[in-house]
C-alpha cells in the first residue's frame, strides 16, 4: 500500500492533544484496510522517524437523528504511534 494513502490526517482533539505532550504518542485517521505494519511503515518513509508501537482502533459511526430520518456516520480507523526516544513529528511542532 502506497504510504500516502495510508495516512488519511492527523487527529487534532483534547486527548490526542494530551498524550501527544505527555506519552509522545501521535494519532492518525488511516485507512480501513491499512495493517499496523502498513501505518509503521508509512510513517517512517514519510518522515524517517523510528516507531516503536502502533495500536490500531475501529471506531463505529455514530447514529444521527434529523427528523425522523435516522442515518448512521460512517466508520473510522484510527492508529496511536510512539515514536523512539527524542523523537518527533515536524507536523505537530508549533512554529
Amino acid at each position: 500500500m502506497n504510504p500516502y494513502e495510508v495516512l488519511l490526517k492527523p487527529v487534532l482533539s483534547e486527548k490526542s492533544n494530551e498524550t501527544r505532550e505527555t506519552g509522545k504518542k501521535y494519532t492518525f485517521l488511516v485507512h480501513k484496510q491499512a495493517t499496523k505494519l502498513d501505518v509503521k511503515s508509512a510513517i517512517e518513509a514519510m518522515w524517517g522517524v523510528k516507531v516503536t508501537q502502533v495500536n490500531t482502533l475501529i471506531t463505529r459511526g455514530k447514529v444521527r437523528r434529523r427528523g425522523m430520518h435516522l442515518h448512521l456516520s460512517t466508520a473510522a480507523k484510527k492508529a496511536v504511534v510512539a515514536l523512539a526516544e527524542g523523537q518527533t513529528l515536524p507536523i505537530f511542532e508549533d512554529k
